[in-house]
Protein backbone atom coordinates (compact mmCIF):
# COMPACT_ATOMS: atom_id res chain seq x y z
CA UNK A 1 0.00 0.00 0.00
CA UNK A 2 1.42 3.56 -0.63
CA UNK A 3 2.18 5.39 2.15
CA UNK A 4 0.02 8.56 0.43
CA UNK A 5 -4.22 7.98 1.55
CA UNK A 6 -7.31 10.25 1.13
CA UNK A 7 -7.26 13.05 3.90
CA UNK A 8 -9.91 14.15 5.71
CA UNK A 9 -10.20 17.95 5.76
CA UNK A 10 -9.10 18.05 9.57
CA UNK A 11 -6.00 16.31 8.65
CA UNK A 12 -5.07 17.77 5.56
CA UNK A 13 -5.60 21.71 6.78
CA UNK A 14 -1.97 21.60 7.84
CA UNK A 15 -0.95 20.74 4.67
CA UNK A 16 -2.41 23.44 3.45
CA UNK A 17 -0.74 26.13 4.78
CA UNK A 18 2.86 24.42 3.14
CA UNK A 19 1.67 23.26 -0.45
CA UNK A 20 -0.56 24.65 -3.00
CA UNK A 21 -3.81 23.51 -3.95
CA UNK A 22 -3.96 22.32 -7.48
CA UNK A 23 -7.03 21.83 -9.82
CA UNK A 24 -5.62 19.61 -12.30
CA UNK A 25 -7.53 19.59 -15.88
CA UNK A 26 -8.11 15.21 -14.99
CA UNK A 27 -7.09 13.06 -12.79
CA UNK A 28 -7.82 9.05 -13.39
CA UNK A 29 -8.78 6.66 -10.51
CA UNK A 30 -8.64 3.14 -11.03
CA UNK A 31 -11.59 0.98 -9.26
CA UNK A 32 -10.86 -2.89 -8.79
CA UNK A 33 -13.41 -4.71 -8.26
CA UNK A 34 -14.07 -7.83 -6.64
CA UNK A 35 -13.54 -10.80 -9.33
CA UNK A 36 -17.11 -12.02 -8.45
CA UNK A 37 -19.10 -8.67 -8.51
CA UNK A 38 -21.74 -8.07 -10.75
CA UNK A 39 -22.01 -4.76 -9.67
CA UNK A 40 -22.90 -2.25 -12.61
CA UNK A 41 -19.69 -0.03 -13.54
CA UNK A 42 -21.79 3.11 -13.32
CA UNK A 43 -23.36 2.12 -10.31
CA UNK A 44 -19.62 1.57 -8.58
CA UNK A 45 -18.45 4.96 -10.10
CA UNK A 46 -21.64 6.76 -8.36
CA UNK A 47 -20.61 5.19 -4.89
CA UNK A 48 -16.53 5.53 -4.97
CA UNK A 49 -17.27 9.21 -6.29
CA UNK A 50 -19.52 9.89 -3.48
CA UNK A 51 -16.89 8.38 -1.38
CA UNK A 52 -14.05 10.83 -2.73
CA UNK A 53 -16.13 13.86 -2.63
CA UNK A 54 -16.69 12.90 0.55
CA UNK A 55 -13.42 13.17 1.92
CA UNK A 56 -12.55 16.24 0.01
CA UNK A 57 -8.61 16.24 -0.65
CA UNK A 58 -5.97 13.78 -1.06
CA UNK A 59 -2.17 14.46 -0.59
CA UNK A 60 -0.49 13.23 -3.75
CA UNK A 61 -0.91 9.54 -5.11
CA UNK A 62 -3.11 7.21 -2.74
CA UNK A 63 -4.94 4.24 -2.24
CA UNK A 64 -7.61 3.30 -0.62
CA UNK A 65 -8.32 -0.59 0.52
CA UNK A 66 -10.46 -0.46 3.29
CA UNK A 67 -14.47 1.23 3.02
CA UNK A 68 -16.84 2.13 5.54
CA UNK A 69 -19.94 1.98 3.38
CA UNK A 70 -20.72 -1.80 2.91
CA UNK A 71 -22.11 -1.79 -1.41
CA UNK A 72 -17.88 -0.50 -1.04
CA UNK A 73 -16.93 -3.33 1.23
CA UNK A 74 -18.67 -6.04 -1.26
CA UNK A 75 -17.82 -5.23 -4.17
CA UNK A 76 -14.43 -2.72 -4.28
CA UNK A 77 -10.66 -3.90 -3.88
CA UNK A 78 -8.80 -0.40 -4.04
CA UNK A 79 -9.99 2.77 -5.49
CA UNK A 80 -6.33 4.03 -6.59
CA UNK A 81 -4.98 7.55 -8.15
CA UNK A 82 -1.03 6.64 -9.01
CA UNK A 83 0.40 8.52 -11.54
CA UNK A 84 -0.77 12.03 -10.76
CA UNK A 85 2.80 13.75 -11.08
CA UNK A 86 5.98 12.28 -12.38
CA UNK A 87 8.62 10.79 -9.90
CA UNK A 88 10.43 13.22 -7.92
CA UNK A 89 7.96 16.30 -8.64
CA UNK A 90 6.41 18.25 -5.82
CA UNK A 91 3.31 17.32 -4.57
CA UNK A 92 0.39 19.02 -4.37
CA UNK A 93 -2.86 18.74 -2.39
CA UNK A 94 -5.53 17.42 -4.58
CA UNK A 95 -9.00 18.97 -4.53
CA UNK A 96 -11.36 16.04 -5.34
CA UNK A 97 -14.13 18.13 -6.17
CA UNK A 98 -12.76 20.88 -7.40
CA UNK A 99 -11.15 18.91 -10.09
CA UNK A 100 -12.43 16.47 -13.06
CA UNK A 101 -11.96 12.78 -12.27
CA UNK A 102 -12.09 10.21 -14.32
CA UNK A 103 -13.28 6.85 -13.23
CA UNK A 104 -11.90 3.33 -14.46
CA UNK A 105 -13.67 0.24 -13.41
CA UNK A 106 -11.86 -3.13 -13.65
CA UNK A 107 -11.58 -6.64 -12.83
CA UNK A 108 -8.74 -9.02 -12.61
CA UNK A 109 -8.50 -11.68 -14.72
CA UNK A 110 -6.54 -14.29 -12.24
CA UNK A 111 -6.02 -16.95 -15.08
CA UNK A 112 -1.99 -17.68 -15.69
CA UNK A 113 -0.80 -16.97 -19.30
CA UNK A 114 -1.56 -19.63 -22.03
CA UNK A 115 0.85 -20.19 -24.45
CA UNK A 116 0.70 -19.89 -28.31
CA UNK A 117 2.42 -22.54 -30.53
CA UNK A 118 3.10 -23.10 -34.18
CA UNK A 119 2.57 -25.91 -36.15
CA UNK A 120 5.52 -28.53 -36.04
CA UNK A 121 7.61 -26.07 -33.71
CA UNK A 122 8.63 -27.83 -29.97
CA UNK A 123 8.67 -24.43 -28.56
CA UNK A 124 5.61 -21.84 -27.82
CA UNK A 125 6.02 -19.14 -29.90
CA UNK A 126 4.46 -16.62 -27.71
CA UNK A 127 2.72 -16.73 -23.90
CA UNK A 128 -0.73 -15.21 -23.88
CA UNK A 129 -2.95 -13.26 -21.29
CA UNK A 130 -5.84 -11.34 -20.82
CA UNK A 131 -5.66 -7.88 -19.59
CA UNK A 132 -6.31 -6.74 -16.78
CA UNK A 133 -4.53 -9.29 -15.57
CA UNK A 134 -3.78 -10.33 -11.97
CA UNK A 135 0.29 -11.03 -12.78
CA UNK A 136 0.84 -7.28 -13.82
CA UNK A 137 -1.46 -5.60 -10.55
CA UNK A 138 0.96 -3.14 -8.92
CA UNK A 139 3.46 -3.21 -11.33
CA UNK A 140 2.99 0.13 -12.86
CA UNK A 141 2.98 1.75 -9.25
CA UNK A 142 6.29 0.27 -8.21
CA UNK A 143 8.21 1.34 -10.97
CA UNK A 144 10.31 4.59 -10.47
CA UNK A 145 11.99 6.33 -12.75
CA UNK A 146 13.78 10.01 -12.80
CA UNK A 147 11.56 11.22 -15.78
CA UNK A 148 7.69 10.91 -16.29
CA UNK A 149 8.42 8.05 -19.04
CA UNK A 150 5.23 6.52 -17.88
CA UNK A 151 3.11 9.42 -18.32
CA UNK A 152 5.00 10.26 -21.99
CA UNK A 153 3.91 6.62 -22.51
CA UNK A 154 0.25 7.29 -21.70
CA UNK A 155 0.11 10.59 -24.07
CA UNK A 156 1.33 8.27 -26.87
CA UNK A 157 -1.17 5.87 -26.89
CA UNK A 158 -3.48 8.82 -26.14
CA UNK A 159 -2.55 10.65 -29.42
CA UNK A 160 -2.27 7.51 -31.28
CA UNK A 161 -5.88 6.36 -30.19
CA UNK A 162 -7.22 10.13 -31.25
CA UNK A 163 -5.57 10.32 -34.63
CA UNK A 164 -7.22 6.73 -35.50
CA UNK A 165 -10.68 8.35 -34.48
CA UNK A 166 -9.45 11.40 -36.42
CA UNK A 167 -9.15 9.29 -38.97
CA UNK A 168 -5.74 11.39 -40.01
CA UNK A 169 -4.29 10.59 -43.25
CA UNK A 170 -1.31 8.12 -42.74
CA UNK A 171 -0.10 8.70 -46.13
CA UNK A 172 0.15 12.61 -44.70
CA UNK A 173 1.52 11.88 -41.15
CA UNK A 174 3.03 8.87 -40.24
CA UNK A 175 3.06 6.86 -37.15
CA UNK A 176 3.42 2.82 -37.02
CA UNK A 177 2.45 2.22 -33.00
CA UNK A 178 5.76 1.11 -31.89
CA UNK A 179 7.80 1.46 -29.04
CA UNK A 180 11.45 0.97 -28.43
CA UNK A 181 12.38 0.99 -24.83
CA UNK A 182 15.75 0.75 -24.59
CA UNK A 183 19.07 0.66 -21.62
CA UNK A 184 20.77 -1.84 -19.65
CA UNK A 185 19.84 -4.58 -18.17
CA UNK A 186 17.84 -5.00 -15.18
CA UNK A 187 16.15 -1.18 -15.18
CA UNK A 188 12.71 -2.32 -16.07
CA UNK A 189 12.27 -2.14 -19.44
CA UNK A 190 10.17 -5.26 -20.20
CA UNK A 191 8.41 -4.95 -16.42
CA UNK A 192 7.20 -1.46 -17.91
CA UNK A 193 5.82 -3.01 -21.38
CA UNK A 194 3.21 -5.36 -19.46
CA UNK A 195 2.83 -2.66 -16.99
CA UNK A 196 1.75 -0.33 -19.61
CA UNK A 197 -0.47 -2.70 -21.84
CA UNK A 198 -2.27 -3.03 -17.96
CA UNK A 199 -2.81 0.33 -17.76
CA UNK A 200 -4.16 1.18 -21.06
CA UNK A 201 -6.67 -1.57 -21.19
CA UNK A 202 -8.16 -0.46 -17.82
CA UNK A 203 -7.99 3.42 -19.53
CA UNK A 204 -9.38 2.59 -22.35
CA UNK A 205 -12.08 0.28 -20.70
CA UNK A 206 -14.84 2.07 -21.69
CA UNK A 207 -13.83 1.96 -25.33
CA UNK A 208 -12.65 -1.68 -25.44
CA UNK A 209 -14.17 -4.75 -23.36
CA UNK A 210 -11.18 -6.60 -22.87
CA UNK A 211 -7.06 -6.37 -23.24
CA UNK A 212 -4.90 -8.96 -24.33
CA UNK A 213 -0.93 -9.09 -24.80
CA UNK A 214 1.31 -11.31 -26.35
CA UNK A 215 4.77 -11.82 -25.39
CA UNK A 216 6.50 -13.38 -28.16
CA UNK A 217 9.50 -15.75 -27.48
CA UNK A 218 12.03 -14.54 -30.07
CA UNK A 219 13.95 -17.38 -29.76
CA UNK A 220 11.14 -19.82 -30.90
CA UNK A 221 11.24 -18.58 -33.78
CA UNK A 222 14.44 -19.30 -35.55
CA UNK A 223 13.87 -21.94 -37.08
CA UNK A 224 16.01 -25.17 -37.07
CA UNK A 225 15.27 -25.42 -40.65
CA UNK A 226 17.34 -23.00 -43.03
CA UNK A 227 14.90 -20.06 -44.71
CA UNK A 228 12.00 -21.62 -42.08
CA UNK A 229 12.39 -18.68 -39.29
CA UNK A 230 10.99 -16.24 -41.68
CA UNK A 231 8.15 -18.19 -42.48
CA UNK A 232 7.73 -18.67 -38.45
CA UNK A 233 7.48 -14.34 -38.14
CA UNK A 234 4.27 -14.57 -40.38
CA UNK A 235 2.72 -17.17 -39.03
CA UNK A 236 2.85 -15.60 -35.78
CA UNK A 237 1.58 -12.70 -37.00
CA UNK A 238 -1.48 -14.29 -38.86
CA UNK A 239 -2.37 -15.42 -35.08
CA UNK A 240 -2.08 -12.12 -33.32
CA UNK A 241 -4.32 -10.67 -36.87
CA UNK A 242 -6.79 -13.09 -35.83
CA UNK A 243 -6.80 -11.12 -31.86
CA UNK A 244 -6.80 -7.71 -33.54
CA UNK A 245 -9.31 -8.76 -36.06
CA UNK A 246 -11.76 -8.50 -33.08
CA UNK A 247 -12.98 -4.51 -32.30
CA UNK A 248 -13.68 -4.99 -28.98
CA UNK A 249 -9.88 -6.22 -27.70
CA UNK A 250 -7.00 -4.00 -27.09
CA UNK A 251 -4.16 -6.21 -28.51
CA UNK A 252 -0.59 -5.01 -27.40
CA UNK A 253 2.36 -6.94 -28.83
CA UNK A 254 5.47 -7.34 -26.25
CA UNK A 255 8.52 -8.39 -28.14
CA UNK A 256 11.61 -8.32 -25.78
CA UNK A 257 15.33 -8.68 -26.67
CA UNK A 258 13.57 -6.72 -29.84
CA UNK A 259 17.73 -7.20 -31.66
CA UNK A 260 17.25 -11.00 -31.84
CA UNK A 261 14.65 -10.79 -34.14
CA UNK A 262 15.87 -7.49 -36.24
CA UNK A 263 19.67 -8.11 -36.16
CA UNK A 264 21.33 -5.41 -38.34
CA UNK A 265 21.30 -6.87 -42.43
CA UNK A 266 24.55 -4.97 -43.01
CA UNK A 267 26.17 -7.50 -40.97
CA UNK A 268 24.50 -10.37 -41.93
CA UNK A 269 25.01 -10.42 -45.73
CA UNK A 270 27.15 -13.54 -47.03
CA UNK A 271 28.24 -13.65 -50.91
CA UNK A 272 24.88 -13.13 -52.84
CA UNK A 273 22.44 -15.43 -50.95
CA UNK A 274 20.54 -13.42 -47.47
CA UNK A 275 20.92 -15.09 -44.36
CA UNK A 276 17.95 -16.52 -42.26
CA UNK A 277 18.78 -13.71 -40.23
CA UNK A 278 18.08 -11.15 -43.21
CA UNK A 279 14.47 -13.38 -43.58
CA UNK A 280 13.45 -12.75 -40.71
CA UNK A 281 14.27 -8.73 -40.34
CA UNK A 282 12.21 -8.44 -43.72
CA UNK A 283 9.19 -11.00 -42.86
CA UNK A 284 8.70 -8.58 -39.27
CA UNK A 285 9.04 -5.26 -40.95
CA UNK A 286 6.32 -6.33 -43.49
CA UNK A 287 4.35 -7.60 -40.66
CA UNK A 288 4.21 -5.12 -38.77
CA UNK A 289 3.65 -2.36 -41.86
CA UNK A 290 0.65 -4.54 -42.51
CA UNK A 291 -0.79 -4.22 -39.23
CA UNK A 292 -0.29 -0.60 -38.65
CA UNK A 293 -3.78 0.43 -40.27
CA UNK A 294 -5.37 -0.86 -37.14
CA UNK A 295 -6.70 1.00 -34.23
CA UNK A 296 -6.69 -1.52 -31.58
CA UNK A 297 -2.89 -2.99 -31.41
CA UNK A 298 0.56 -1.36 -30.24
CA UNK A 299 3.64 -2.63 -30.66
CA UNK A 300 5.96 -3.00 -27.29
CA UNK A 301 9.41 -3.58 -27.77
CA UNK A 302 13.01 -3.88 -26.12
CA UNK A 303 16.76 -3.55 -26.08
CA UNK A 304 19.43 -4.04 -24.48
CA UNK A 305 22.26 -3.99 -27.46
CA UNK A 306 20.66 -1.02 -29.91
CA UNK A 307 23.58 -1.27 -31.79
CA UNK A 308 22.73 -4.15 -33.48
CA UNK A 309 18.79 -3.49 -34.22
CA UNK A 310 18.38 -3.15 -37.82
CA UNK A 311 17.92 0.53 -39.04
CA UNK A 312 14.82 -0.14 -40.88
CA UNK A 313 12.84 -1.54 -37.82
CA UNK A 314 14.18 1.76 -35.34
CA UNK A 315 13.37 4.32 -38.22
CA UNK A 316 9.59 2.39 -37.66
CA UNK A 317 9.47 3.12 -33.71
CA UNK A 318 7.52 5.86 -32.87
CA UNK A 319 9.26 6.40 -30.01
CA UNK A 320 12.52 5.39 -28.39
CA UNK A 321 12.99 5.91 -24.48
CA UNK A 322 15.78 5.60 -23.17
CA UNK A 323 15.49 3.53 -19.46
CA UNK A 324 19.01 3.86 -17.69
CA UNK A 325 19.81 3.30 -13.95
CA UNK A 326 17.83 4.85 -11.42
CA UNK A 327 19.55 8.11 -10.09
CA UNK A 328 20.17 8.69 -6.11
CA UNK A 329 16.36 10.63 -5.83
CA UNK A 330 15.13 7.26 -7.41
CA UNK A 331 16.82 4.71 -5.67
CA UNK A 332 15.29 6.68 -2.39
CA UNK A 333 11.86 6.27 -3.75
CA UNK A 334 12.52 2.90 -4.41
CA UNK A 335 14.15 1.69 -0.80
CA UNK A 336 11.41 3.53 0.96
CA UNK A 337 8.27 1.65 -0.91
CA UNK A 338 10.88 -1.73 0.25
CA UNK A 339 11.14 -0.92 3.60
CA UNK A 340 7.17 0.92 4.03
CA UNK A 341 6.45 -2.97 2.99
CA UNK A 342 8.53 -4.40 5.41
CA UNK A 343 7.52 -2.48 8.38
CA UNK A 344 4.08 -3.69 6.85
CA UNK A 345 4.51 -6.92 7.47
CA UNK A 346 6.30 -6.41 10.35
CA UNK A 347 9.93 -7.30 10.11
CA UNK A 348 11.16 -4.03 10.47
CA UNK A 349 9.57 -3.16 14.09
CA UNK A 350 7.01 0.11 13.69
CA UNK A 351 8.89 2.96 14.39
CA UNK A 352 8.92 6.72 13.61
CA UNK A 353 7.71 7.26 9.76
CA UNK A 354 10.87 7.72 6.94
CA UNK A 355 10.09 10.86 5.40
CA UNK A 356 10.21 11.61 1.68
CA UNK A 357 12.71 13.59 0.19
CA UNK A 358 10.38 16.78 -0.16
CA UNK A 359 9.60 16.67 3.59
CA UNK A 360 13.55 16.58 3.78
CA UNK A 361 14.14 19.43 1.31
CA UNK A 362 11.14 21.50 3.38
CA UNK A 363 13.18 21.07 6.34
CA UNK A 364 16.70 21.98 4.17
CA UNK A 365 18.12 18.55 5.17
CA UNK A 366 18.93 19.34 8.98
CA UNK A 367 19.73 16.27 10.94
CA UNK A 368 17.17 16.08 14.37
CA UNK A 369 15.07 12.70 15.77
CA UNK A 370 12.60 13.18 13.24
CA UNK A 371 14.92 13.06 10.34
CA UNK A 372 18.31 11.00 11.27
CA UNK A 373 17.13 7.91 9.82
CA UNK A 374 15.33 9.68 6.74
CA UNK A 375 18.61 11.34 6.17
CA UNK A 376 20.59 7.72 6.86
CA UNK A 377 18.53 6.09 4.04
CA UNK A 378 19.28 8.84 1.58
CA UNK A 379 23.02 8.20 2.30
CA UNK A 380 22.52 4.69 1.11
CA UNK A 381 20.65 5.81 -1.63
CA UNK A 382 23.78 8.19 -2.89
CA UNK A 383 26.12 5.19 -2.27
CA UNK A 384 23.62 2.41 -4.18
CA UNK A 385 24.00 4.53 -7.26
CA UNK A 386 25.32 2.35 -10.08
CA UNK A 387 22.83 -0.89 -9.37
CA UNK A 388 19.59 -1.49 -11.25
CA UNK A 389 16.55 -1.23 -10.20
CA UNK A 390 16.26 -5.16 -10.28
CA UNK A 391 19.19 -5.19 -8.10
CA UNK A 392 17.76 -2.57 -5.54
CA UNK A 393 14.67 -4.56 -5.44
CA UNK A 394 16.24 -7.68 -4.51
CA UNK A 395 18.83 -5.71 -1.86
CA UNK A 396 16.24 -5.67 1.50
CA UNK A 397 16.19 -9.56 1.16
CA UNK A 398 19.71 -10.17 1.01
CA UNK A 399 20.38 -7.59 3.62
CA UNK A 400 17.99 -9.40 5.59
CA UNK A 401 19.78 -12.69 4.89
CA UNK A 402 23.02 -12.45 5.26
CA UNK A 403 23.51 -9.08 7.62
CA UNK A 404 19.68 -9.53 9.75
CA UNK A 405 19.07 -13.27 10.27
CA UNK A 406 16.05 -12.55 12.53
CA UNK A 407 12.02 -12.49 12.54
CA UNK A 408 11.99 -8.68 13.54
CA UNK A 409 14.83 -6.38 13.53
CA UNK A 410 15.01 -2.00 14.43
CA UNK A 411 15.13 0.51 11.60
CA UNK A 412 18.17 1.69 12.36
CA UNK A 413 19.75 -1.88 12.26
CA UNK A 414 18.07 -2.63 8.95
CA UNK A 415 19.44 0.46 7.83
CA UNK A 416 23.13 -0.85 8.15
CA UNK A 417 22.58 -4.31 6.55
CA UNK A 418 21.12 -2.66 3.48
CA UNK A 419 23.82 -0.37 3.55
CA UNK A 420 26.47 -3.46 3.69
CA UNK A 421 24.23 -5.46 1.30
CA UNK A 422 24.55 -2.38 -1.49
CA UNK A 423 28.17 -2.21 -1.28
CA UNK A 424 28.75 -6.26 -1.33
CA UNK A 425 26.79 -6.13 -5.09
CA UNK A 426 29.64 -3.66 -6.09
CA UNK A 427 32.08 -6.10 -4.70
CA UNK A 428 30.73 -9.31 -6.67
CA UNK A 429 30.64 -7.09 -9.96
CA UNK A 430 34.09 -5.99 -9.31
CA UNK A 431 34.96 -9.96 -8.65
CA UNK A 432 33.30 -11.07 -11.71
CA UNK A 433 35.31 -8.84 -14.26
CA UNK A 434 38.07 -10.21 -12.84
CA UNK A 435 36.81 -14.13 -14.01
Amino acid sequence: MNDNVLCSMDQVSDLQAALPTTVHPGYHIDICLNPVSTARPSVVKDHVLALLHKNKYAFGDFIVTEFEEPFLQDHVISVSLSDSEPSGQDRTTIDLRAAKLHLHVFQLHEDGPGSEELDGEELAAANHWLLPSSDFHGIWENLVFDEDIKGQLLHFATTTLLFSDKNVDKNVISWNRVVLLHGPPGTGKTSLCKALAQKLCIRLSDRYTYGQLIEINSHSLFSKWFSESGKLVMKMFQKIQEMIDDPEALVCVLIDEIESLTAARKSTLSGNEPSDAIRVVNALLTQLDQIKRYPNVMILTTSNVTGAIDLAFVDRADIKQYIGLPLPKAIFKIYHSCINELMRSGIIMPAQQLLDLRALEVMSFAENEATKLSLQLRDVSKRSYGLSGRALRKLPFIAHALFVQKSTVTLEDFLVALDKASQRQFKERADLTKD
